[in-house]
């Protein structure tokens, strides 16, 4: 009887303390799953002010300002409007010399991809 009451024991404590273990494991894995929720709502956060400095970048307003203050572009008038006009009679392509084309019925190289 003496014998399997020290067993009982033994068994009690190593349940004991399995169960403190695993407690512990879990409030371990809890606090670094509060950690990356914390991690997660920062990053979101900044994810959305980058959305908004990038909409506030991009507004057509301040590109205009950044056009004509720092590139010193002027807004384009009817008046200063220059048309090109091309004659393709008078103006011949220089040195452009097109090889001749391959007859339609003429079998494809060998080793050539099909």
């Amino acid at each position: 009887m003496n014998r399997l009451n020290i067993f009982l024991l033994i068994v009690v404590l190593g349940g004991a303390l399995s169960a403190v273990s695993t407690t512990n494991k879990q409030r371990q894995v809890f606090i670094e799953l509060q950690r990356e929720q914390s991690q997660e709502r920062q990053l979101q956060q900044d994810y959305s002010q980058l959305q908004y400095q990038q909409s506030a970048l991009s507004r057509t307003s301040r590109i205009e300002q950044l056009a004509t203050s720092n590139l010193k572009m002027q807004p384009v008038t009817t008046g200063r409007t220059q048309y090109l006009i091309y004659d393709p009679a008078t103006h011949k392509a220089a040195n452009a010399s097109m090889p001749p084309p391959l007859p339609a019925s003429a079998p494809p190289a060998r080793g050539a991809k099909r």
